[in-house]
């Protein structure tokens, strides 16, 4: 049998907000069931998930750098830092396993300063628009790449 993977899945500010903020763009589904179902997608995927988040950009930054240093696969939904947070791009650019870049929604079809991810150029892939299917499939994703490996 083949050892279980750990992959994190990494949230940004305003994530534990789920639920109750802007429902119509982020859906009615709670941080806490996001959390439930990304640890189940991985659990049936072979993976052994840890989902995290912060309204702390230092903290986030944080986590990815023990991750680099673990060599762990991350998820990363970097929410509003995605769009200026050199610090994050910085520190997802030393990850040394794969990065899939989350958003539940579209940030192509939102305000303009939202349609660019300064993470997304050091990411193996970018998934939005999608709602909570979106770390479903990034945890696939990562669960197919580590069993090729």
């Amino acid at each position: 049998m083949d050892a279980v993977r750990e992959v994190w899945v990494l949230n940004g500010v305003n994530l534990g907000r789920l639920g109750t903020r802007q429902t119509d763009i982020y859906g009615l589904t709670s941080y806490a069931e996001l959390a439930a179902l990304c640890e189940a997608a991985g659990r049936a995927r072979g993976l052994a998930v840890r989902v995290r988040q912060t309204d702390a950009e230092h903290e986030l930054v944080g986590w990815l750098h023990e991750a680099a240093d673990a060599a762990v696969p991350v998820v990363l939904n970097p929410a509003a830092w995605s769009h200026y947070s050199v610090a994050v791009r910085d520190a997802c650019a030393m990850l040394t396993a794969p990065l899939v870049e989350v958003h539940l929604s579209n940030i192509h079809a939102r305000e303009a300063f939202r349609h660019h991810s300064v993470v997304s150029a050091v990411a193996a892939g970018v998934i939005c628009g999608l709602g909570t299917d979106g770390y479903v499939l990034a945890l696939t994703h990562l669960a197919n790449r580590l069993a090729d490996a």
